[in-house]
């Protein structure tokens, strides 16, 4: 399939979900005395001013098509195998892929690793692409094929009995529950935009559904999947099993996913399909050596930098690496500041752990490097979360400002339409659809969909402001409706009164519980609250009574530059992005929101700043 094809059969999900949305008229476990703690001076570390490389080994290389490889249940999976043509033997480059590994891609086949001497291997993950069985996205028998196919990886004649894991998004998901597994023979991964937590980080924002994304995904999985396999004509009867097989899975667990959670059914909560799915809650297990990208835009923002936190508390050797990206860019504009191309970092990683190579120096790559939006560049951080960062709170107060002065008592609240369609005019748009339509101007520039929300806004900085890290809001409201959604956005607002979305948070009120053993607090301030979104945790919203809402900001790193403003913008939804279950949308259509920015209910947010 064409990368036009693919986009196309995006943009017919992304309509899809636009659609369906209104005819249905609808963290990791960080302990809360855990904090950043606080060192005398920034890291030392630094990139190297010249980027490791080095020149290719091999000229051409040998592909075996459709290897096919019998994992212990008796099911069949597809790999291509691409090595390097000569003697060998050859450390081995694993990626597990569900987008069909026949696609002509640089992750179905990196030649820049095969021509220095790596075998790539690329399977396609039970019951997708030419692989039989049933896809069940991260499930139980997927979970188990990786730890398969490493150990089948290490046993080949051509192989030198090492094997790294890399790949981004899902191929990057994968590598860690593989990893978790710790099969013989893996060395290192290298996971390029993964999630930590499926609830939390991707499927259900603030307890809402994510059809920005959700159904575009299920959509390119199962479409990838219905393409005939290469080796139809010397394999027809499997080839047809194979293809039947796919076609009647689009019935299964993507339509049974998506329709379970709009209508409020249990994926619309947290639970065990979601806990199996969650890398966060297996992250303890790996033992090898990872490499983290992510992105300030990506769909899994939250989710990277908590992996990291996760590996690096366990003594695992890890770095990290957040850019300016969303999904569908991460890499882009590398090299910079020198920070390399994301091969050549990969090839580096690979070289002393699978290679063996000595003089790699990976033990001087910096353990954080984040892009800081406002200074437009990369920049070394002591640690994840920022280890200078401190609690600072900023009150909602009558005319539109934010200020650090809680509200008195002359003060009155302000109101707003619940309506499930605000958002689209937004960065969160261009975010949660994995950045295509970063070329809609609106997408840039949030002061349209700012119409429709309340907003609160800094006066111009006099000296810039550092903001690295989770952020929390506590908002308190009230509705004439039995249910409240809330997104909660921060801006950048320039000069000349344009307003870039930074990142922003998402809550319905019923999942307004919070388990503060599991929230992350920094001086004492609950930045990063943690909510349950079970059944059992879910509250009534009582019509006209004040509650307060603790809604989780997704993490960032941005400077405020001077004569800048900070804004908060509160809305009553943000669609595409989420859309609530049927059931939820029902209890809040017609009604009125209340945000009480009083003495009595002080809305405020907490960030954490650097100064």
């Amino acid at each position: 399939m064409s990368w036009k094809k693919v986009r196309l059969s995006i943009f017919f999900f992304i309509i899809l979900s636009m659609v369906i949305a209104p005819a249905l008229v609808q963290a990791s476990s960080n302990g809360k005395s855990k904090s950043p703690s606080k060192v005398a001076s920034e890291t030392t570390q630094s990139w190297d001013e010249e980027s490791y490389d080095r020149p290719e080994d091999y000229s051409t290389y040998i592909t075996e098509k459709d290897v096919f490889i019998t994992m212990q249940d008796g099911v069949i999976l597809a790999a291509d195998v691409h090595r390097p043509d000569g003697p060998g033997p050859f450390p081995v480059i694993l990626t597990q892929t569900p987008y069909n590994k026949n696609q002509d891609n640089k992750e179905n086949h990196n030649d820049y690793f095969i021509k220095r001497g790596y075998a790539h291997v690329v399977v396609d993950v039970r019951g997708t692409g030419s692989s039989q069985g049933a896809w069940d996205s991260f499930g139980i028998a997927e979970q188990s094929d990786g730890k398969e196919l490493v150990e089948w990886a290490a046993k080949q004649s051509w192989s030198s009995g090492k094997v790294g894991l890399y790949g981004s998004s899902y191929r990057a998901i994968n590598q860690l529950f593989t990893a978790a597994k710790q099969p013989e023979g893996l060395e290192a991964i290298f996971p390029i935009v993964p999630m930590a937590d499926v609830y939390r980080d991707i499927t259900m924002s603030g307890g809402m559904v994510n059809t920005g994304f959700i159904p575009l995904w299920l959509g390119l999985v199962t479409s990838s999947g219905l393409l005939p396999p290469t080796y139809t004509m010397s394999e027809p009867i499997l080839a047809s099993s194979v293809l039947i097989n796919h076609a009647g899975q689009t019935t299964g667990y993507p339509s049974s996913t998506l329709s379970s959670a709009i209508t409020g059914g249990d994926f619309a909560y947290d639970g065990p399909a979601a806990l199996l799915r969650s890398p966060i809650y297996v992250a303890d297990q790996i033992q090898v050596p990872t490499f983290f990208t992510g992105g300030l835009h990506d769909l899994f923002q939250r989710g990277t930098p908590l992996l990291y936190e996760k590996l690096k508390d366990k003594g695992v050797t890890t770095k990290l690496l957040m850019g300016n990206w969303t999904h569908g860019d991460y890499g882009s504009g590398l090299p910079a500041d020198n920070v390399p191309p994301l091969d050549q970092i990969a090839l580096r990683w690979f070289d002393e752990y699978l290679m063996g190579i000595d003089d790699t120096k990976n033990d001087q790559i910096p353990d954080v490097t984040q892009y800081v939006l406002g200074e437009d560049k990369f920049q070394v951080q002591p640690s994840w979360p920022h280890a200078q960062a401190t609690a600072e709170r900023f009150y909602l107060r009558s005319g539109k400002m934010l200020t650090k002065e809680t509200p008195s008592t002359l003060e009155s609240s302000s109101s707003m339409a619940q309506q499930p369609f605000n958002g689209i005019c937004s960065g969160s748009t261009n975010q949660w659809t994995a950045g295509i339509p970063s070329a809609l101007p609106c997408t840039k520039d949030n002061r349209l969909t700012e119409t429709t929300e309340l907003t609160y806004t800094t006066a111009p900085v006099n000296s810039d402001l550092h903001i690295s890290g989770p952020i929390a809001a506590k908002v308190y409201a009230s509705t004439t409706a039995k249910e409240l959604v809330l997104s909660v956005r921060l801006t950048d607002v320039a000069p000349d009164g344009s307003s870039s979305e930074i990142t922003a948070g998402w809550l319905a009120a019923s999942h307004r519980a919070v388990d503060e053993t599991k929230s992350r607090f920094l001086n004492e301030e609950n930045i990063q609250p943690w909510h349950p979104f079970t059944k059992e945790a879910v509250q009534k919203v009582t019509p006209n009574e004040v509650m307060e809402l603790n809604v989780e900001i997704f993490p960032t790193n941005v400077v405020i530059k001077e004569g800048h403003k900070l804004r908060v913008a509160i809305g009553p939804s943000d669609f595409p992005h989420a859309v609530s279950p049927a059931p939820q949308q029902l209890n809040q259509l017609g009604g009125i929101a209340t945000i009480m920015n009083t003495k009595e209910y002080p809305s405020s947010i907490v960030i954490p700043a650097v100064r």
